[in-house]
């Protein structure tokens, strides 16, 4: 990406909703030649999607959990990474290092759905050996916008 494609996609991921002459203006081009470099941004795949962003609160998923699951050691972790992809309620599954197999992001409505997530989604899933879970009770901060990496030539 150079200095250019830098300004569009952090401009974007400050306001999503931004018109092509507002990053024009950013990107110091046209708006021709702005809608030509998010279009080539897109198909590079380093704009992902578009979305809003939702006030967990407001859309009924209050509770926030970060769940650690170890997932016995020799059994195929497909199956397992296929639930947590069709489980709506985790926004993040990552396998990670030490002594937890996995990490889970999750929003739920209350601690009732929270027991029943555990005990009917994830210790359902065959090789779940253990979980322990993390219930947040502050977001000091919470944010999908990325540090972009300064531009580089291309």
């Amino acid at each position: 990406m150079d200095e250019i494609d830098r300004n569009i996609t952090v401009a974007l991921q400050l306001d999503g909703s931004a018109g092509l002459a507002e990053l024009a203006k950013v990107a110091g081009l046209s708006v021709s030649a702005t809608a030509e470099r998010v279009k080539r941004l897109e198909e590079r795949g380093v704009i992902r999607g578009w979305r809003a962003d939702i006030d967990p609160v407001a859309a009924g998923c209050p509770l926030l959990v970060h769940i650690l699951v170890t997932v016995a050691p020799g059994r195929d972790e497909a199956a397992f990474r296929k639930a947590m992809r069709r489980q709506d309620a985790v926004l993040e599954c990552h396998a990670i290092t030490g002594d937890w197999t996995y990490l889970l992001k999750v929003r739920l409505a209350d601690l009732p759905a929270l027991d029943a997530f555990l005990n009917d989604e994830l210790r359902a899933q065959s090789g779940v050996q253990r979980v322990e879970t993390l219930l947040a009770i502050a977001t000091v901060k919470e944010t999908s916008i990325l540090p972009v990496a300064p531009a580089t030539e291309e």
